[in-house]
């Protein structure tokens, strides 16, 4: 696997009346995740990179953590620097933020 760990962050935009993750601070926390990373010599292990919509928009703005498919929500640039730290770096979820979905039934 090229990466440890890949950071998507919604940056869509939609026409109203539904919120949008890219009008509620997606490129800020894209820009801020990878300022962060590139701070602790981190971006040749963890990627951070726009995505399209996460169908997550009443939760925006929206991050996903993969491998573990760990999901945020509602995250605000001031949140970036926690993420890495204690999830990104040490394994810990931020439970805070964390998105939790009912399993799907098979």
């Amino acid at each position: 696997m090229k990466f440890k760990k890949h950071v998507f962050i919604c940056t869509n935009d939609k026409e109203a009346p539904k919120k949008c993750c890219g009008s509620e601070r997606g490129m800020a926390l894209v820009d801020t995740f990878k300022e962060e990373l590139k701070e602790r010599g981190l971006l040749t292990e963890i990627r951070a990179q726009k995505s399209g919509c996460l169908d997550t928009c009443a939760f925006g703005p929206s991050v996903v953590v993969y491998p573990e498919g760990v999901w945020y929500g509602n995250v605000q640039p001031s949140d970036v620097k926690e993420i890495v730290e204690n999830h990104l770096i040490n394994n810990q979820p931020v439970e805070r933020l964390q998105l939790k979905f009912a399993p799907k039934e098979a």
